[in-house]
């Protein structure tokens, strides 16, 4: 396992930026879900990520989401979405983008 090169890095976290909580409006790049990202080289890609809450009725549309616009990458094959509570999430891993969306500055 390695980390995602810079060239596919920007290509996954675009990806993330295109898929948004139903319930806050906003990706969930911005909204600090996801925790780290790893690529086997051969087109498997693991995301660590969090939700704002646990118990979200729509934890699996977000999942489906996520996996179908990684898969949109030429390199990835193959996603494997790791759902963590600790660190639990917090406003503070909000970007500043999504502060103000927010109306939290």
């Amino acid at each position: 396992m390695q980390e995602v090169d810079p060239s596919l890095y920007e290509q996954v976290l675009a990806a993330c930026q295109k898929v948004e909580d139903p319930e806050l409006g906003l990706d969930l790049y911005n909204l600090g879900l996801i925790y780290d990202l790893l690529y086997d080289g051969r087109g498997h890609l693991w995301i660590k990520m969090t939700l704002t809450m646990p118990g979200c009725p729509l934890a699996d549309v977000i999942f489906d989401d996520l996996s179908r616009a990684q898969k949109q990458i030429p390199a990835i094959e193959a996603v494997k979405i790791e759902l963590v509570w600790s660190p639990a999430w917090h406003p503070e891993r909000l970007s500043r983008y999504a502060r103000m969306a927010l109306g939290f500055m």
